[in-house]
C-alpha cells in the first residue's frame, strides 16, 4: 500500500500517464478506468515504452508544467503559512503538493476533449461526408476485408498480387475505422482501378456503418473467432455483425474462408477459399520452411507454380485466393506468379527473422485462437534443435476468457516445444491448466518482465534454435 501510494510520486509518473493515455489510444473512458483500479503505478510502462510522438511529447511538457507548478505553489503557500503560523494555509499549501498527481491525471484530459469536441470531430465529419462521395463515384471494384482475423494479411496480399496488372490502393496499415476511411478516400489520385478497404468491428453496428459509406463491390470474410467479445458479449453477434457488410453485395461476389465458425452464415451463392481450395482452384504440392512457401494450383488445364514468402499452411487459402481473384480480374499467369513471389508477411504476423543463428517467428499481433492453432501448428513441422513458444495469451476473450486460454495450453502441449515461455497475468493461470491437461513434459517459464526478455531475446537464442512468439499484451489489461 505504501509502495502504490509512493508510486505516483516518482519522477516518471508524468510519462506513465502520457504513456497510458497512448495505450489506450487516447480514449478517455478508458484510461480513466485504467487509472482507477492501477494499485502501483510503479507497474505501469514494463510491457512497452512511451512511443514520444508530438502529441505525446506536448502532453508530457503540459503535464509536467502543471504537476511541478502547481507543487511549487503548495510549498510556496505552505512556507508563508509556517512563517505567518496561518494553519489554513498550511493544511491548503501541503493539500496542493499532495494531490497534484491524481489532479493532473484528470485535468490533463481536458485538452483532449476540447481538442476532440471543438476541433477534431467536426473536421472528421467534414472529412467523412466528402469520402463518401469519393466512395460512391468510384466505378471500379471496392474490394471490402472484414472478419475477426487475417484482415490486414488478405489486404496486403490482394494489394501485391493485383498490384501487378492494375492500379491499386488499400487502406494503410491496421486503420480500419471510418475516419481511416475517410482520409484513405481524400488520399486517392483519382485513376485507381481497385480499392481495397479494411474494416475493424469494434462495437455492434460498425461493420454496416463503413458498409454504407464506402459501398463495397466486391467482399472478402476472413475468418470468425473470439475477439473483441467485451462489445460483442458472444462469437454469434460478432459474426452477424461481420457478415452484415454482404447485405447490399452480389452473393457472387461475396468470397468467405470456409472453417468451421464461417460455414454457419455462408449463404447460397457465396465463394469460398481454404487451404486446398480457392474460388475452384485445386491447392496442392504444398512444401513450408521458414523462408517461405511453394504451392501448385490447379484449375481444369491451368497450372500455377506459386512461391510466397510466407510462412505455413494457414496461408495458403488467403494466398491461393489472392490468385484466383486476379485470374478473375484479367492479370496474367506471369503476372500472377511475379505478384505472388512478391507477397511476404506483414510486421508482426507470422514475421519471420534470423537472430544469433537461429530464427524467431514473430506473431506477435493481437491474436486469436485460430492463429494459436495456425502457429502450433507451424512450429510443430518445422525443424530446429530447440524450439521455444513465447506468449502473453488473448486479450477480449469475453466470458469465453477461462476456456479459449486453456485449449490454448492445450494446442501449445500438443506443438510439444522444449521450453513455454508466459507473461504472467490473469489468464496464466488457464494456459497452464491446458498444459496440464495434454501432460505436457517440456519446462514452463513465467516471466513477469516481458520489456526485459523482449529486448534480451538474443541472450536467449542459440544457433539452430527456433522461437515463436505470438501475441500481445498492453498494460491496460490486467
Amino acid at each position: 500500500m505504501i509502495k502504490a501510494f509512493i508510486s505516483i510520486y516518482r519522477p516518471r509518473f508524468a510519462k506513465t500517464i502520457v504513456y497510458m493515455l497512448q495505450s489506450t489510444e487516447y480514449d478517455l473512458k478508458a484510461y480513466l478506468a485504467w487509472f482507477w483500479r492501477t494499485q502501483n503505478f510503479a507497474n505501469i510502462m514494463y510491457r512497452r515504452t512511451l512511443d514520444v510522438t508530438r502529441r505525446a511529447e506536448a502532453l508530457l511538457i503540459l503535464l509536467r508544467i502543471g504537476l511541478y507548478t502547481q507543487t511549487l505553489v503548495g510549498v510556496v503557500i505552505t512556507i508563508i503559512g509556517i512563517a505567518d503560523n496561518t494553519t489554513q494555509y498550511i493544511y491548503f499549501g501541503l493539500a496542493l503538493v499532495a494531490g497534484a498527481p491524481v489532479i493532473w491525471a484528470h485535468l490533463i484530459v481536458l485538452p483532449i476533449w476540447l481538442a476532440r469536441v471543438f476541433i477534431v470531430v467536426p473536421k472528421e465529419k467534414v472529412m467523412i461526408r466528402e469520402s463518401e462521395k469519393t466512395f460512391t463515384e468510384f466505378t471500379g471494384p471496392k474490394i471490402a476485408v472484414a472478419g475477426s482475423y487475417g484482415k490486414t494479411t488478405m489486404k496486403e496480399l490482394l494489394y501485391t498480387v493485383l498490384s501487378e496488372g492494375k492500379k491499386v490502393a488499400a487502406t494503410p496499415g491496421n486503420k480500419n475505422v471510418l475516419v481511416s476511411h475517410a482520409r484513405f478516400a481524400k488520399s486517392l489520385d483519382g485513376d485507381e482501378d481497385i480499392l481495397i478497404i479494411e474494416y475493424g468491428e469494434g462495437k455492434p453496428g460498425d461493420v454496416a456503418k463503413f458498409a454504407g459509406y464506402t459501398r463495397p463491390t466486391h467482399v472478402v470474410i476472413t475468418g470468425i473467432a473470439p475477439a473483441h467479445l467485451d462489445q460483442y458479449k458472444t462469437l454469434d453477434a460478432a459474426a452477424k455483425d461481420i457478415f452484415s457488410v454482404t447485405q447490399k453485395v452480389d452473393p457472387s461476389r461475396v468470397y468467405v474462408n470456409k472453417t468451421n465458425a464461417t460455414e454457419p452464415y455462408i449463404e447460397k451463392g457465396y465463394e469460398t477459399y481454404g487451404i486446398s481450395r480457392a474460388l475452384g482452384w485445386k491447392i496442392s504440392d504444398v512444401e513450408v520452411a521458414i523462408t517461405g512457401t511453394t504451392f501448385t494450383m490447379k484449375k481444369g488445364k491451368k497450372r500455377l507454380e506459386l512461391f510466397t514468402g510466407l510462412v505455413g499452411e494457414h496461408l495458403l487459402g488467403p494466398v491461393a485466393f489472392a490468385a484466383a481473384l486476379a485470374h478473375e480480374f484479367g492479370l496474367s499467369d506471369k503476372q500472377i506468379i511475379a505478384g505472388v513471389a512478391k507477397t511476404k508477411p506483414y510486421e508482426h504476423r507470422m514475421q519471420p527473422y534470423p537472430l544469433s543463428g537461429g530464427w524467431v517467428i514473430d506473431d506477435t499481433y493481437n491474436g486469436n485462437i485460430e492463429g494459436i492453432r495456425a502457429g502450433t501448428q507451424l512450429l510443430s513441422k518445422l525443424p530446429a534443435r530447440r524450439k521455444f513458444y513465447v506468449t502473453p495469451g488473448l486479450v477480449d476473450q469475453g466470458e469465453e476468457t477461462e476456456q479459449v486460454h486453456i485449449e490454448m495450453g492445450q494446442l501449445i502441449a500438443e506443438a510439444n516445444p522444449d521450453v513455454v515461455v508466459l507473461m504472467n497475468n490473469s489468464v496464466t493461470q488457464y494456459i497452464e491448466a491446458g498444459l496440464r491437461n495434454k501432460n505436457y513434459q517440456g519446462e514452463v517459464r513465467i516471466e513477469t518482465k516481458p520489456l526485459e526478455f523482449y529486448t534480451n531475446l538474443d541472450q536467449f537464442i542459440a544457433k539452430d534454435d527456433l522461437i515463436l512468439m505470438q501475441n500481445d499484451w498492453t498494460d491496460n489489461y490486467a
